[in-house]
């Protein structure tokens, strides 16, 4: 007899959320995007025999799902516009910006992603992260006019003056922490997904170092027997596209648990590199 968790996984005395006819529609994307972009879910059908995993209509694994995509055949490309040689791992371009510099890399997508959810989805939410010196700075302290000044390893705080909430205010303090914050002080601010066999979108494979490198699960797939497969996606260095990446065994899904190795096409990591957002 199937557990409940697994009935309940497939819609068996619970609704299965659709994404085109349930959830919660979000605010259109902030940064530029095609009007008609089509999404994660309009691209990339599960696995045979798999459904998408019921996730919480507000939440950033809903909201990921419906990640605006360029059109088929849009390379990957450096901050600088340049295309990147080795598209082979690339199976779509998600439509955000890259930013004018070589700073939203790896962790810095993954945090640009977190904070763009939050800002549009959960305003009252402390918006918030850590340079890897371990000093914390707010949106709020932007907002209030404080500025970090770095000298070697210390940080020290200025302020230049309250300032208004923008866009370009918000990209603009997004870009110090990206200068500043890598996947060491990301991995500090996720907990530990103890069994990988649970891994939610949302969820972030990482292993921290210089370099290291950090990939974020963007849609998670189940099957009848409860196994999990999930897409996942990346920046890297330098400064580039945003892209869901290929599986080099074959197709785009990823299999987690029980696995002794996960090969991404630029990072080998393990079940036990999952981490999670605090909620």
């Amino acid at each position: 007899m199937l557990s409940r968790r697994i009935l309940l996984a497939f819609g068996v005395g619970a609704p299965m959320l659709s994404i085109a006819a349930q959830a919660r529609p979000f605010p259109k994307p902030a940064w530029p995007s095609g009007a008609d972009a089509a999404g994660i879910v309009d691209r990339f059908p599960v696995p045979e025999g798999f459904k998408r995993l019921n996730v919480a209509d507000d939440g950033f694994g809903a909201w990921l799902r419906q990640l605006p995509l360029r059109p088929p055949g849009e390379p990957v490309r450096f901050h600088d516009g340049r295309i990147k040689p080795d598209q082979s791992g690339a199976a779509a371009v998600i439509d955000i910006d890259v930013g004018r510099g070589d700073l939203q890399q790896c962790a810095d997508a993954i945090i640009r992603l977190r904070a763009e959810y939050l800002r549009a989805v959960r305003p009252g939410a402390d918006l918030a992260f850590r340079f890897t010196s371990g000093d914390r700075f707010a949106y709020a302290d932007w907002l209030a006019g404080r500025r970090p000044v770095v000298r070697g390893n210390k940080v020290a705080w200025e302020s230049v003056g309250a300032t208004s909430d923008t866009y370009a205010g918000f990209r603009r303090w997004l870009d110090v922490i990206f200068t500043y914050a890598g996947t060491m002080s990301l991995q500090r601010e996720l907990r530990p997904v103890r069994d990988a066999g649970g891994v939610e979108p949302g969820d972030v494979l990482i292993q921290p170092g210089t370099p290291g490198h950090a990939v974020v699960v963007i849609d998670v797939a189940v099957g009848i027997s409860g196994e999990r497969r999930a897409l996942l996606a990346q920046s890297f260095m330098p400064a580039q596209s945003i892209h869901v990446l290929n599986n080099p065994a074959g197709g785009t899904w990823y299999r987690l648990a029980g696995e002794r190795r996960i090969v991404t096409p630029e990072w080998t990591f393990a079940p036990g590199d999952l981490r999670r957002f605090p909620a």
